[in-house]
C-alpha cells in the first residue's frame, strides 16, 4: 500500500484543554448572574446571562466539533475525516453572534423607552465577578483564536461576555452613583455595535472554506508563477488550493514536463516549492508529458 497522510489533528484539537476551561468559567458566572438577576430581578444580569449561556453554547458546540472530527479519522470511508464540522460550528456560531447582538439591540430599545430600576450594588458585584472569569478565558483562547477559525468562534464569544461584563460593570456603578437608568441601554447599543462586524467576519471566513476559496492571504497566480518556473516544467494549470479547515490547507495542480526531463526531479522540486514558499504541504501533483495536456483542456471546468 502507498503512503497515507493523516488528517487526525488540526489546529483546533490543541486547545481543547482551554476550549473546555472556557466553557467552565462560562457557566460559572451565567449562573451566578441568573440567581442574583432572579433575586434582585435586575434585567441587566438576566440579559446578559442569556447573552452568556448562548456564548458558553457555542464554545460547547465548537468542542464537540473538535470530537467529532478527530474520532471520525478512522473511518477509511472519510478521508478528510469530519473536520468541516469544526468549520459548520464556527459558521452557527457567528449566526449566534448575530442573533445575540440583535437581541441586545432589541432589549435596548425597549428600556429606552421604560428604563427600568437596576439596583446598583450587586449588579456591580456580579459584574465584577463575570469579568475576572471571562478575562481568564480571553487570554486563555487568545493564541489558538490566530490558528484556529473554530477557537477563533469561541475566542469572540469570550470577547462579546466579557464586553458584556465591562457594560453591566459600568452600568451597575452609574446606577449605584448616579441612578440614570438609561446607562444599561446605551451600553447594550455600544455591545452590539461592537459584536456584528466580528460576527460578519467569523462567518463570511466560514463560508469562504465551506465553498472551497483558496485562502483570502494566498496569491494564487503567484503560486502557479512559481510552478511554472521549477525547471523542467513546461506549463502549470488546473491549479486548485482549498482550505479543510484552520490550518489544513490542501492544493492540486498539473505540471507538463519537458521533453527529456526526470518527472520524479520535477515533483520533488514543485512539493518544496509549494511546501516552504506558499505553505503547502499536502499537496497532489501531476507530472505529466506534453501529449497529455490536451486531455486536460477537454475538461471544461
Amino acid at each position: 500500500m502507498g503512503h497515507q497522510h493523516s488528517h487526525a489533528s488540526s489546529a483546533s484539537s490543541r486547545h481543547v484543554g482551554k476550549l473546555w476551561i472556557a466553557a467552565g468559567l462560562g457557566l460559572v458566572t451565567f449562573f451566578a448572574q441568573v440567581a442574583v438577576g432572579l433575586t434582585t430581578s435586575s434585567l441587566a444580569l438576566l440579559s446578559d446571562s442569556a447573552h452568556v449561556f448562548t456564548d458558553v453554547f457555542g464554545i460547547l458546540m465548537a468542542l464537540a466539533a473538535i470530537i467529532a472530527a478527530q474520532r471520525a479519522s478512522a473511518r477509511s470511508d472519510r478521508t478528510f475525516g469530519l473536520h468541516r464540522v469544526e468549520v459548520f460550528a464556527a459558521l452557527l456560531n457567528a449566526v449566534l453572534l448575530f442573533a445575540v447582538a440583535g437581541w441586545v439591540l432589541y432589549e435596548a430599545i425597549g428600556r429606552f423607552e421604560s428604563p427600568p430600576e437596576v439596583p446598583g450594588l450587586p449588579v456591580t458585584i456580579v459584574a465584577v465577578v463575570g469579568l475576572a472569569m471571562n478575562v481568564a478565558a480571553f487570554l486563555l483562547l487568545r493564541s489558538g483564536a490566530k490558528e484556529s477559525l473554530n477557537v477563533r468562534g469561541a475566542y469572540l464569544e469570550v470577547m462579546s461576555d466579557m464586553l458584556g461584563s465591562i457594560g453591566v460593570l459600568v452600568s451597575g456603578l452609574v446606577t449605584l452613583v448616579f441612578g440614570w437608568r438609561y446607562a444599561d441601554p446605551a451600553i447594550g447599543v455600544a455591545i452590539a455595535l461592537f459584536v456584528l462586524p466580528r460576527a460578519y467576519n467569523l462567518g463570511r471566513q466560514a463560508v469562504r472554506i465551506l465553498l472551497q476559496h483558496a485562502p483570502a492571504e494566498l496569491d494564487l497566480e503567484a503560486v502557479g508563477a512559481a510552478l511554472a518556473e521549477v525547471p523542467g516544467v513546461a506549463d502549470a494549470h488546473d491549479l486548485h488550493v482549498w482550505t479543510v479547515t484552520s490550518g489544513m490547507e490542501v492544493a492540486s495542480v498539473h505540471l507538463v514536463a519537458a521533453a527529456g526531463v526526470d518527472p520524479a526531479a520535477v515533483l520533488r522540486e514543485a512539493q518544496e516549492v509549494l511546501e516552504h514558499r506558499f505553505g503547502l504541504a499536502h499537496a497532489t501533483i501531476q507530472v505529466e508529458p506534453e501529449r497529455a495536456r490536451a486531455r486536460c483542456e477537454q475538461i471544461d471546468w
